[in-house]
């Protein structure tokens, strides 16, 4: 039986509502480019608090802390690489401090560290291991309910990651999100498919996708999760609100709460267990996606169409076999010269 209040609540039939977007809301309080989002976690912890607080009143009731670029690689960009286990301790206190307030639950969050690991790049696995493990350290200790590892791209990052976690606590749940957003595909070539049987294997209990190009792609995406759930295992999906688009000099996101609501009812009909949203969300797709949540409460959930019926995502086969095409005509081409 478990004893965590996240698997606890997965466990016993709970769609959970996560919350949504953490960077484009801090740009919008006045973050610029270039700036470090996890050092507000110290400098403006209030603005914090307040997008915490957004998202809970919304109808989150998971909290995602602001520790994105919490590894001492992407601090290190801003000049914070010392100051990693002070951040991402101090982002878990703020999330702690509001999910207490509204019965939620604190994700302590992880994102890529932006290095290629080995075999497609010079990071070790145990150099990742150490990155991941440094952050994962103040994430606990500053109140996380559990580990959220997303947006990756390579499957060995995501192990190096999951390793880290149990190495710091090995009893605290892991919840991991890969982005498919080449043509439902990371850009590392990994399937939906792919990302749930091998993550499985690792014996992570909540697998999913997250970012993207928007909910048209991530409903392909769950599909196919859906499909090829391994037993005991349950499914997340956090879609972008649509694409990024200039409108009048700004930035602006072309899902609006109606079309995020629609996603989440579909979303739902597939059999995922945990449902939020990503860049571009505020607290208001949050609260159009758990008003229409909560009014499908007692609809039946279909599930997904038969793997026979499947064929918007190009089999991992398919996709292997035109790249050793590709590679043979290169070949060929070369020769002739």
């Amino acid at each position: 039986m478990s004893t965590t209040p996240l698997l606890d609540r997965l466990e016993a039939g709970q769609i959970l509502m996560g919350d949504g977007a953490m960077g484009t809301m801090l740009q919008s309080a006045g973050l610029t480019d270039g700036g470090a989002p996890e050092l507000w976690n110290v400098a403006r912890p209030d603005d914090i608090r307040a997008i915490h607080r957004a998202y809970a009143e919304a109808g989150a009731q998971l909290i995602t802390t602001n520790t994105f670029g919490g590894t001492r690689a992407r601090l290190k960009l801003h000049d914070l690489e010392d100051r990693v286990y002070e951040l991402n301790r101090a982002g878990a206190a703020l999330a702690r401090e509001i999910a207490d307030e509204f019965d939620a639950l604190v994700a302590g969050d992880i994102g890529p560290t932006g290095e290629l690991i080995e075999p497609v790049g010079p990071m070790t696995m145990d150099e990742a291991r150490a990155l991941f493990a440094e952050q994962v350290r103040g994430l606990i200790d500053g109140g996380a309910d559990y580990i959220l590892i997303e947006t990756m791209s390579h499957l060995n990052e995501v192990e190096a990651a999951v390793q880290a976690v149990r190495e710091v606590d090995a009893g605290i749940p892991i919840v991991t999100t890969m982005s498919f957003d080449t043509n439902f595909h990371t850009m590392m070539g990994v399937s939906p498919k792919e990302a749930v049987e091998t993550i499985a294997q690792w014996g992570v209990p909540v697998i999913g996708a997250n970012c993207g190009n928007g909910p048209a792609e991530i409903e392909t995406v769950m599909t196919q999760m859906a499909q090829y759930r391994p037993e005991g295992v349950f499914l997340m999906a956090q879609s972008n609100a649509g694409l990024p688009r200039y409108v009048e000099g700004k930035i602006k996101y072309d899902g609006t709460p109606e079309v995020m609501a629609d996603n989440a009812i579909r979303t739902r009909n597939l059999g995922i267990n945990v449902i939020g949203a990503c860049c571009g969300s505020t607290p208001a797709h949050i609260a159009s996606m758990r008003a229409a949540l909560d009014g499908a409460i007692d609809d039946p959930i279909p599930g997904p169409p038969s793997i026979a019926q499947a064929g918007a995502i190009e089999s991992d086969e398919s996709r292997a076999a035109r790249g050793a095409a590709r590679r043979r005509a290169r070949r060929g081409g070369e020769g002739d010269e």
